[in-house]
């Protein structure tokens, strides 16, 4: 997608290279900000169940005699996985508010600590005396209306994509039932049945992060709503698009996988905390949503050739936002050595998990906010709340 941008064939965008290092140096600045000594932890779900110096699922697990590590693990992978798939967008007119806390919060930090609070509730547990699990049985039953309950959904306070986000954790749990041998091998059917997968198969208790994401898109493939389908498979988050050109039966195809790769960043930790080595981190890509893309596009990275299609209201399959997410994924691998160099860090030690959350998506987010008064994405993308 990259070089049919630069080579100028793509029908929606152009691209400015020259703009680049400007926008690495303006992502270091952030980052130093966030993290000034710049232990930059992975962009992952975790980050956002911290609300003012407070680590709240923490303050929860602490609470609990866990019976073992394992039994920790799977519980923070029913977490994870529940709370990143309810994260699609918000939209700009959503909040909610902690009762526990009484803050307020919005957008991705919202969607989080409300998905917390459900699950802390035992919303998604079928066993009152074993709340902090998520169930298959419970969440193939799951409804609009619990999830707009959770999430204080009101005419006054609507969210996008409501019936969508719903009806996804309903086929991950008919998912996790039909599939026993994955996900029941040590419980009761549920999304920590992965854990117990990925630690099985682990070598020398070390498990490279790519098989993370190779786990979810193979076990969690069906799940996604009318979807490519290839060999059998559903492809998930991957679209068409007519610049991509191969010989095979992957013509036209490009792979994005965002909810599953940021849901592949957030397992890293509770693997760790489980006892496992995760390696090859920078074998995941880069995440292809709206703050990251938005980066390049409010730092003038890239440019709509027809500037007014951008608030038209885009489908997730159009050309348009299928440009725009390649080209997100392709400049991410593109401005994650300029940072690096402006921090004085090397990959190894800097990878690109850490680049995303010092980093390209929280310096997305303060350019989205000096631009805009509702601090929104500067392409509109019409989601039905299983994609961004």
């Amino acid at each position: 997608m990259l070089e049919a941008g630069l080579a100028g064939d793509l029908h929606e965008f152009t691209i400015n290279l020259d703009a680049l290092k400007t926008a690495a140096s303006f992502v270091a600045r952030v980052i130093r900000q966030n993290y000034p000594n710049l232990q930059v932890p992975l962009h992952a779900r975790w980050r956002h169940f911290t609300l003012q110096g407070r680590d709240l699922w923490s303050e929860i697990a602490s609470k609990v005699r866990w019976a073992n590590a394992q039994a920790r693990a799977r519980a923070e992978f029913d977490l994870a996985i529940v709370s990143v798939l309810l994260d699609a967008g918000a939209g700009p007119d959503w909040n909610y508010r902690d009762a526990a806390t009484g803050l307020v919060t919005s957008r991705s930090e919202g969607l989080a600590i409300a998905s917390l609070r459900m699950f802390e509730a035992g919303v998604f547990s079928n066993n009152p005396n074993d709340p902090l699990r998520a169930d298959a049985s419970a969440l193939s039953e799951f409804t609009a209306a619990q999830l707009a309950a959770g999430f204080q959904v009101s005419a006054n306070n609507p969210l996008a994509g409501l019936e969508g986000r719903a009806a996804l954790l309903a086929r991950l749990g008919k998912t996790m039932a039909t599939a026993p041998d994955v996900f029941a091998t040590a419980d009761r059917a549920r999304p920590g049945g992965l854990f117990d997968v990925l630690a099985r198969d682990a070598k020398d208790k070390t498990i490279p992060a790519p098989e993370i994401l190779r786990a979810l898109l193979l076990h969690l493939g069906p799940i996604w709503p009318g979807r490519i389908m290839l060999g059998g498979l559903s492809l998930g988050d991957t679209w068409k698009h007519p610049a991509i050109k191969r010989t095979d039966e992957t013509n036209g195809l490009v792979p994005f996988h965002k909810l599953s790769q940021w849901l592949s960043y957030s397992l890293i930790e509770p693997l760790q905390t489980a006892g496992f080595k995760v390696t090859d981190v920078n074998g995941l890509t880069g995440l292809a949503e709206y703050r990251n893309g938005g980066l390049f596009v409010d730092a003038n990275v890239i440019a709509l050739r027809d500037p007014a299609k951008a608030m038209q209201g885009n489908a997730v399959d159009s050309p348009l936002v299928v440009e725009w997410r390649g080209l997100t994924i392709a400049l991410l691998d593109k401005i994650a050595p300029l940072v690096r160099a402006e921090l004085g860090a090397d990959e190894e030690t800097f990878p690109l998990g850490c680049v995303l959350e010092g980093g390209t998506w929280a310096a997305g987010r303060v350019l989205a906010r000096e631009k805009r008064a509702d601090a929104g994405p500067p392409i509109r993308v019409i989601s039905d709340g299983t994609v961004f």
